[in-house]
């Protein structure tokens, strides 16, 4: 009788269990992070994640059956997007989680920002005021497909393999503040290395979209300006 009472609770736990089931890959978290950017083909993310596309699609699978992922066809491609913005917010908090709890991330990181001096400092609302008022300028260094899914407020695009080239679009007199998808990303440290060689004042921030919108601060879309 006991057991019996037990299943439809036991139930309910296996249903939430199959989101941590799904999340619990390196690569999954970091396919999840991805389309947190925007939709994106199965041959992209495979790219992006460093990954061969038999097993890009079964990690996607598994996100799949987990609700977590939605997919669209186009011809013969298949395109997958997240099934809502809470997917993101989850990643955040499951990824902050991890930061408070676990040291080994902690250290991690610190060795990742090895510069500590290119960090800004300030606060969110700070830096929107300071990019509305033009005394900052905001770079997305993600790819432009990225930025038009979601960018911050004022923020311009300057994708990183484009970056040097377009170096003239920037204004020499102003600080320079970057940022791509998140603290694990590493073209913003990328971008601030080149513009500080060359001779701009520019630092990058930790957040990327989904932890602009977990903070529960606005993004904009639409596509590049000129």
């Amino acid at each position: 009788m006991w057991m019996n009472k037990r299943s439809p609770k036991d139930l309910l736990y296996e249903q939430v269990a199959r989101i941590g089931k799904a999340l619990a890959s390196p690569k999954r978290l970091e396919l999840v992070e991805l389309l947190a950017q925007g939709e994106k083909s199965v041959e992209l993310l495979a790219s992006q994640a460093g990954i061969d596309m038999r097993l890009a699609s079964a990690h996607l699978k598994a996100l799949r059956e987990a609700r977590l992922v939605e997919t669209r066809r186009d011809g013969k491609y298949i395109y997958y997007r997240l099934s809502g913005r809470d997917v993101s917010q989850l990643w955040v908090t499951l990824r902050e989680t991890a930061e408070e709890h676990l040291v080994e991330l902690r250290m991690a990181l610190e060795q990742m920002t090895a510069q500590p001096d290119t960090l800004v400092s300030e606060g969110r609302e700070s830096l929107l005021e300071k990019a509305r008022q033009g005394e900052i300028v905001m770079i997305d260094v993600r790819p432009a497909n990225e930025f038009s899914a979601g960018h911050l407020p004022f923020a311009r695009s300057l994708p990183l393999d484009e970056l040097e080239r377009r170096l003239a679009d920037l204004p020499a007199d102003r600080a320079i503040v970057a940022y791509c998808r998140g603290p694990f990303c590493l073209m913003s440290d990328q971008a601030v290395a080149l513009l500080t060689a060359k001779g701009y004042r520019a630092r990058k921030i930790l957040d990327g979209v989904s932890e602009w919108e977990a903070a529960g601060l606005p993004v904009e879309q639409g596509e590049p300006t000129a």
